[in-house]
């Protein structure tokens, strides 16, 4: 019934579509397995891709051929940048997105996706022989063999919701559970743990007044996430922000007594940037108020997403407190919010290329790894897919650095350190974040992705082209020389000093108080400039400004990638070298790393126990 497959892929949610996409696209013959095909890519919490620091991850994901960025674009409903009043590094594009038309879409274009097929049921088991995965078994009691198998398995693995003193099983509301599996990786020798997460209740956008709320509005000029010529969102919903108050707090203090948070029948842990409303109320009593963002969930629905309200209290508890947030006094439930706990495998079993250390040829990606957020799992997906290709073609691992994308500051951070709590990507994780903008993720990344084959000659020469421009409008601007009385009227208007003699463009645009748009101001620059589309000239004006500190990352990041160079063999005996600290030895030896730079990012490894690598190398 079924040809052995390259790669498996199971899981159809934002990681195992990636997955899958990736290792279709590279040449490989890919079976993903699901247990609904009617759910594919669906967005099991908020309607809405990238914010701050994920928005960084899906511009990376597209650079790289990924689909994410398509879908996104295709499927807006409001587009905003946030942190514009910040420095570049901190911009990060944001979407709300129509829900049914996301999981359409997804579905669509894999469908459109050659070497890609799909079956739709439950795996419950690996076909494991000689410690290397072989293939699945099904609940129908199929074996699919194939050379790779990508597990992708979200929250589903043995997952139980909760509601108030309520709880089942299921992987999302309406879904059952997935079993079988955590028990036979545990059997393999995998170490597994449970985390929880949560969501808030939906409602009827009818019943609500939003003359009582803050109207968000998304941006004026709109732009995209993929660096394709994806549709701009044309016209955009509005979002709405209202405030919780201590009658709220008070109601749902009522609850707790039944929550199963506080009462312990939820073991998980769950995420610390985005508690339930019950943790905030409980961790921060001294706040007297909590921002709620109220985000409808498509064009064609009344459903809307209580962003902020995140809860597992009883279901009346929630309909009683939600009735006395201004806006919401004549609330309709279309259901109440719940918390999942699920299974997830703490991912220091992980190499780099997520890759299993006890199973070859076994990948994990998305919240199996104990990450949370579509864009972590997507980004996770798409490199377990590349990966599973490059492993049954003899070729070397794709691996990104910490300084090449926010995709490889997660996977570091995650095989390196582990998490206890569901992973959030942020910026501050990362140390090279000018580097790393969401602007030039083209330019960073689809060389890359056009060596794998996932992009095309025509926009791999398109990427080109864009830094080439970009760095021919600098040129000109040390070039070309300005007058005052061309521009001090410009300067005069923006708060700074006229010149009194010809300058260069370039000394103009450094300083803080000028931008590109002012100067384009002046006929001759917006002559010079109209042959460049905006984008181009934005990085230009980037790259210009923070030049010095681009350098300086630079330099910084070098040095550490000579690390990168001294590779370790990952079966020493650290036991043998007692001049490293009892917990180095503990935390190399299990994590095993295969570089220098890689043993010197893992936690409880100091900087001396690294000198006292190097010494025995005779470094």
């Amino acid at each position: 019934m079924f040809k052995e497959y390259d790669v498996i892929v199971v899981g159809g949610g934002h990681a195992g579509c990636e997955a899958a996409a990736a290792a279709a696209n590279m040449g490989s013959s890919v079976l993903l397995v699901t247990m609904n095909m009617q759910v594919i890519g669906q967005m099991s919490c908020n309607p809405a891709m990238g914010g701050v620091a994920k928005g960084q991850i899906v511009r990376e994901i597209d650079a790289l051929g990924g689909y994410s960025g398509i879908v996104t674009d295709r499927t807006a409903i409001q587009f905003r940048m946030l942190n514009k009043s910040k420095g570049a590094a901190m911009w990060s594009p944001r979407t709300q997105n129509d829900r049914m038309m996301f999981a359409q879409e997804w579905r669509l274009m894999l469908e459109q996706t050659e070497n890609l097929d799909f079956w739709q049921e439950m795996v419950v088991g690996l076909i494991v022989k000689n410690g290397q995965v072989r293939g699945v078994r099904t609940s129908l009691g199929l074996e699919i063999l194939s050379k790779t198998v990508v597990l992708t398995n979200g929250t589903f693995l043995n997952g139980l919701i909760h509601i108030g003193e309520k709880n089942f099983g299921g992987g999302r509301a309406g879904e059952r559970a997935a079993v079988g599996l955590t028990a036979q990786l545990i059997e393999l020798g995998f170490e597994a743990g449970r985390m929880k997460t949560g969501t808030p209740p939906r409602v009827d956008g009818r019943s609500l007044d939003y003359s009582k709320m803050e109207q968000q509005e998304g941006d004026a000029k709109p732009q995209r996430f993929s660096f394709t010529d994806t549709p701009l969102v044309s016209k955009q919903k509005c979002c709405w922000v209202t405030y919780t108050n201590p009658q709220v707090h008070e109601m749902l203090k009522t609850g707790f007594e039944q929550s199963p948070m506080f009462t312990g029948r939820i073991k998980g842990v769950g995420p610390r940037y985005c508690p339930s409303i019950e943790d905030k109320i409980d961790r921060f009593a001294q706040r007297d108020r909590h921002q709620l963002f109220v985000e409808p969930e498509g064009w064609s629905t009344v459903e809307i997403y209580v962003n902020g309200f995140s809860t597992s209290l009883a279901e009346d508890v929630q309909y009683k407190a939600l009735k006395l947030v201004p806006g919401f006094e004549n609330v309709k439930f279309f259901r109440p919010g719940y918390a999942i706990e699920y299974d997830y495998f703490p991912p220091i079993q992980l190499t780099h290329s997520l890759e299993t250390k006890l199973v070859k040829n076994l990948f994990f990606a998305g919240q199996i790894n104990g990450t949370t957020g579509y864009e972590e799992a997507a980004c996770q997906g798409l490199m377990a897919g590349i990966n599973a290709h490059q492993k049954i073609n003899n070729k070397e691992p794709f691996i990104l650095k910490r300084s090449d994308a926010y995709i490889g500051v997660l996977i570091d951070d995650l095989i390196n350190k582990g998490t206890e709590e569901p992973y959030r990507m942020f910026t501050s994780r990362a140390e090279y974040r000018i580097l790393m903008r969401q602007d030039n993720a083209d330019i960073r990344l689809t060389p890359l992705g056009h060596e794998l084959g996932l992009i095309g000659e025509e926009r791999y020469e398109k990427t080109q082209q864009k830094q080439k421009d970009g760095d021919a409008i600098l040129d000109t601007f040390r070039k070309m020389s300005i007058k005052p009385e061309e521009v001090n009227a410009i300067l005069e208007v923006n708060g700074t000093t006229p010149i009194n003699q010809k300058m260069k463009l370039i000394n103009l645009l450094l300083r803080p108080q000028i931008k590109m748009n002012d100067l384009k101001k002046v006929p001759k620059v917006a002559e010079y400039l109209a042959q460049f589309d905006e984008l181009t000239i934005e990085q230009a004006e980037i790259n210009a400004k923070y030049a010095n500190y681009i350098i300086k990352e630079k330099e910084m990041a070098e040095k550490m990638n000579q690390l990168e160079e001294v590779k370790l063999n990952p079966s020493f005996n650290y036991e043998k070298l007692q001049s490293l600290s009892a917990e180095a030895r503990e935390k190399l030896s299990k994590i095993k790393p295969v570089t220098l730079g890689q043993a010197s990012r893992i936690s409880g490894v100091s900087p001396s126990d690294i000198s006292v690598l190097m010494v025995h190398m005779g470094r």
